[in-house]
């Protein structure tokens, strides 16, 4: 084993760039048609619905995250309010990919797909599907990570 070192050599402070981030509504939806259109398995960008990869926008937010957009969702420290079950489901949401579109009605909204396989116990000990229990979330945080 040897060591090397470099006499009178200096480091220079890395440049870190501040990752766009964006406070969104978030709720989420499944791959049927109900939720879609009459092709629920591929997204507008033409992708396989993944549900533990893809995420929808809103238009309004199509140049700040154009398709392929790698994202992280999280929690702002404000309260979601109580139609949020992000708490539930968060372990099902964390990084996503932009690669489908939302109705023009939404503005400044984030959709996960879920699957719809995924169910949860309910208070009332009831199942219900993990889009449901997600809710509408408000203020909640999209932090660009790739493209």
């Amino acid at each position: 084993m040897g060591l090397f070192f470099l006499s009178g050599a200096s480091v220079a402070p890395v440049a870190t760039s501040t990752l766009p981030t964006y406070p969104v509504t978030l709720t989420a939806y499944n791959a049927v048609a109900e939720q879609t259109d009459a092709n629920p398995f591929e997204t507008a960008s033409g992708a396989y619905s993944n549900p533990e990869i893809v995420a929808a926008r809103s238009q309004d937010l199509a140049d700040e995250l154009p398709f392929g957009t790698i994202i992280q969702i999280t929690e702002s420290n404000i309260s979601s309010g109580d139609s949020c079950g992000y708490s539930v489901v968060a372990p099902k949401v964390g990084y996503r990919v932009i690669a489908d579109t939302m109705n023009a009605r939404f503005t400044n909204r984030i959709d996960v797909l879920l699957d719809t396989k995924e169910e949860y116990r309910t208070m009332d000990q009831g199942m219900e599907n993990a889009a449901e229990v997600l809710g509408i979330c408000k203020g909640m945080i999209v932090r660009v990570v790739g493209h």
